[in-house]
């Protein structure tokens, strides 16, 4: 029997593995009012958060300003460092400032980088010092496979987080702040020419839905948090690695509809008490999503999540108006002055 007799099977049957697997990417629902797990998949599966990690960062501010050591009205400038963040931003040059009230908007219906990187050196001090507020925060709240390197989710191999913990953070800040839920409820923001239009078609596509947060990386995936309101309870659902934005919002919609209309019901198991996997590593979803691999992983994945596809039903109702929010930004004192073109050297002979 030749080599390649005996090859071929081995690599079909590791093929075979991997596309059983290769939509397997974790997802949670939870009774938000009791804490209780009503579906888990993989909730304990170590993930880059994209945007998402932005809910720790609220989570740190809401706290400052409780304790009263910030106000909404403290002025946030955007440093050199801040508007080097991509992909998204307000487009506004170094030293423009604005309050920490229109930075929240921005950084969290808007999804800024810069913005959210210029709060957490308004915050900590410097970025430094702000993501150890953030990692200390999460030991606090028991977020035990957790670990933050920047304050907006620019990708970092050092930043990972867990359904899990994510469901964990998303709760304590309804519980702990409901004055600050309004955050996540706008879709659309204005900074000077710039309109940022919210990932989050559950806002107005799904009745009910009152935030949270989505997230995007290509080693990620498409990651999402959804709360949602109906007939008296408050739902909670987390998506990770979702490869498009359909799939995210379908997913999430699903789940939801699933859990409120009795299919899903309480396990028993509160969501604290699911194991993280300490073991494993994040899992890189960019030969999936960022490569020439992608139609074919997306072809497969439409095949696993049809809904919203040419003759499938939507979970999804028709697209609305988002709630908006302008922020009023302006330049200050602290400006970097703008630097003169040097004088050409003198050409001696």
């Amino acid at each position: 029997m030749c080599l390649s007799s005996l090859i071929r099977p081995a690599i079909i049957a590791v093929l075979a593995v991997m596309a059983a697997q290769a939509h397997a990417t974790p997802s949670l629902v939870v009774d938000a009012d009791t804490g209780e797990v009503l579906h888990a998949e993989d909730a304990g599966l170590p993930w880059f958060p994209a945007s998402v990690t932005k809910l720790m960062t609220a989570f740190v501010v809401f706290e400052q300003l409780q304790a009263g050591r910030i106000g909404m009205d403290t002025e946030v400038v955007l440093s050199r460092e801040a508007v080097r963040q991509i992909p998204t931003r307000s487009e506004l040059p170094a030293g423009s400032a604005m309050t920490m009230e229109d930075a929240l908007y921005a950084a969290l219906a808007g999804s800024a980088n810069d913005v959210a990187y210029a709060v957490g050196e308004t915050v900590g001090g410097s970025r430094a010092a702000f993501v150890k507020m953030m990692n200390e925060t999460a030991g606090r709240l028991g977020m035990t496979s957790s670990h933050f390197a920047n304050p907006n989710g620019v990708f970092d191999r050092e930043q990972f987080l867990t359904a899990r913990d994510l469901a964990v953070l998303a709760l304590e800040i309804r519980r702990r702040f409901p004055q600050y839920m309004h955050f996540f409820q706008v879709g659309r923001i204005v900074i000077g020419k710039e309109t940022i239009l919210s990932n989050n078609d559950l806002l107005t596509r799904f009745p009910g839905t009152i935030g949270m947060k989505t997230g995007f990386l290509c080693a990620s995936g498409r990651n999402f948090v959804a709360l949602t309101e109906r007939q008296g309870r408050t739902l909670l659902a987390v998506i990770l690695g979702a490869t498009t934005d359909r799939e995210r919002s379908e997913r999430a919609a699903q789940l939801l509809t699933r859990a409120f209309d009795g299919e899903l019901r309480p396990t028993g198991t509160p969501v604290s008490a699911i194991a993280n996997r300490a073991d494993r590593k994040p899992v890189d979803m960019r030969q999936r999503l960022c490569s020439k691999a992608t139609a074919a992983y997306e072809k497969q994945q439409e095949a696993a999540y049809p809904m919203g596809l040419g003759g499938h039903a939507s979970y999804l109702g028709a697209p609305g108006e988002f709630l908006s929010h302008t922020v009023t930004s302006w330049p200050t004192a602290t400006a970097p002055a703008k630097v003169p073109v040097p004088t050409p050297r003198p050409a001696y002979p």
